[in-house]
């Protein structure tokens, strides 16, 4: 099982969603849309202008539909100029969003066939779909969401954009653009992957009074900085280097060297106590001139001092590569797996199998295009549901995987998965992938959990970009090795500060 201790803002798909609601009300969801109606409101007014005096309200023809109106009649109580764009039919509501618009057309408010074209507003209020929605935007509502964005005002998406597939974060056509997102209940997973991130603006949580965990236990979890202490202890003063492990890197074929040295260098510097590293290249220098503790040796001869395995930067898929895989494999030693070396095991099946029915862990690191050849898929298929996608090679391969990208996913072999909320744009740039091995590798060694040593190397892999973003050090720019340098600043620092109550 994963580690609870380190991520408890639940996160479940919109079946799970679904179920909560059943099983919270067994019944009618107008108290559900009553809550939500007045937690939205409270929001908008939160986050509108102290001069404000009109706010838009597009509502939908479902049950966002209903939560926009309990909000209109919230923020009509409160002297606000609203106006309230239908785009439904309210024969075609169901009871409790036809009983939402009853009120407020008894109350005096009007209704919208469309968005005028010369209204003026502080605020716009997106309440067209929410987690519901499962095709393509187009025609009227398409236009609509055209029309909200263009309105150059914040917006706020009542549970999630509209035209963000709840599950995937996949644009359905077209979306909102939101400044801001109200997410009822619990969060969803394509509020945090994908193109969900750059659609939903600052995120916030109603949770409408339940208690999720207690009703249906979540699958999944958001990933925070509270990782690192549930990954490491704090160091005691008798300590010595073999209490921290050995990491051998074992990669670095002709041409890639730089790859194996950044996997290496990260595993140093996050504080594993020996690191070998075991290149291909057998004309490489035998020193790093930038790290000279790291302890080179030849690829087949650099498994046996270590104490975990990462394989695969700059390993290439030759016939010495694919040796060196099976040795590792059979190694008995826990392992990251990254790069040629998941290029490798995607050819072969027999690979999949061994790696499956390894006794020690497993910790893997694709990137869209290597799950893709794990899935015998393709990238864009991949991209098209990630969550899945991380969560059948997990399964495959028996191992705590992370699928990179924007809002890594994290998947373990029980079902249950991460998200992770750090990074940005910036990191896309060569060696990073091998500093998450190098990460992943180094927390392993110094005896974390496999599946919190994914989670922390994650986490503190995109706060590191983060971190050098804010400085003014990115985001263009940013290199691989200027993340291990800041990932071990925050390390330190958060393993120096209190431990959380």
């Amino acid at each position: 099982m994963t580690d609870r201790r380190d991520a408890d803002r639940p996160i479940y798909t919109c079946t799970g969603i679904r179920a909560l609601e059943a099983k919270a009300l067994g019944g009618p969801t107008r108290p559900l849309m009553q809550a939500a109606g007045l937690a939205a409101a409270e929001f908008i007014r939160r986050h509108l202008p102290d001069t404000a005096k009109r706010v838009l309200i597009v509502a939908g023809p479902g049950n966002n539909g209903g939560d926009a109106f309990e909000a209109a009649m919230h923020l009509r109580r409160g002297f606000l100029g609203i106006d309230l764009v239908f785009a439904g039919s309210r024969d075609a509501l169901s009871p409790d969003a036809r009983a939402a618009l009853a009120l407020w057309t008894d109350a005096g408010g009007s209704l919208l066939d469309e968005i005028p074209p010369q209204g003026r507003w502080d605020l716009a209020v997106d309440g067209l779909f929410g987690i519901g929605l499962t095709r393509p935007l187009e025609g009227r509502f398409a236009d609509l969401v055209r029309r909200i964005n263009s309105l150059g005002v914040p917006v706020i998406a009542l549970d999630i954009p509209s035209g963000i597939n709840a599950d995937t974060g996949a644009v359905m056509g077209v979306a909102v653009h939101a400044t801001h997102t109200m997410s009822f209940i619990a969060l969803k997973p394509g509020l945090l992957t994908l193109d969900g991130p750059d659609r939903c603006g600052m995120l916030e949580i109603a949770d409408l009074g339940l208690d999720t965990e207690s009703i249906k236990p979540a699958p999944g979890w958001l990933l925070d900085e509270r990782c690192i202490r549930a990954a490491l202890a704090p160091r005691a003063q008798n300590f010595h280097k073999g209490l921290a492990g050995s990491v051998s890197v074992i990669g670095g074929a002709h041409g890639m060297t730089g790859a194996a040295l950044i996997a290496g260098r990260a595993a140093l510097k996050l504080g594993a106590g020996r690191v070998y590293v075991g290149l291909l290249d057998s004309d490489a220098l035998a020193v790093d001139t930038v790290a000279p503790e790291l302890m080179f040796r030849s690829a087949s001869d650099a498994i046996e001092p270590a104490t975990v395995i990462a394989i695969g930067p700059g390993l290439g898929t030759g016939a010495p590569a694919l040796a060196l895989l099976g040795q590792a494999i059979a190694s008995g030693l826990p392992m990251v797996l990254d790069a040629d070396a998941l290029n490798l095991i995607a050819r072969d099946a027999s690979l999949v199998h061994r790696v499956a029915s390894r006794a020690a862990p497993t910790l893997a690191t694709p990137h869209p295009a290597e799950a893709a050849r794990l899935l015998g898929t393709t990238t864009t298929a991949i991209q098209s549901d990630r969550l899945a996608a991380a969560r059948r090679i997990a399964q495959s391969l028996n191992a705590h995987v992370v699928l990179k990208g924007n809002g890594s996913v994290l998947a373990h072999p029980d079902g249950t998965f991460r998200i992770n909320p750090t990074g940005n744009a910036g990191m896309a740039s060569a060696g990073m992938g091998d500093a998450l091995t190098g990460f992943a590798a180094g927390l392993l060694a110094q005896g974390a959990e496999p599946s919190c040593a994914l989670a922390a190397a994650v986490w503190l892999h995109g706060a590191a970009g983060d971190a050098l973003a804010q400085a003014g050090d990115g985001p263009l720019g940013i290199t691989a090795t200027d993340i291990i340098v800041s990932a071990r600043r925050i390390l330190n620092r958060l393993m120096a500060s209190p431990h959380p109550a």
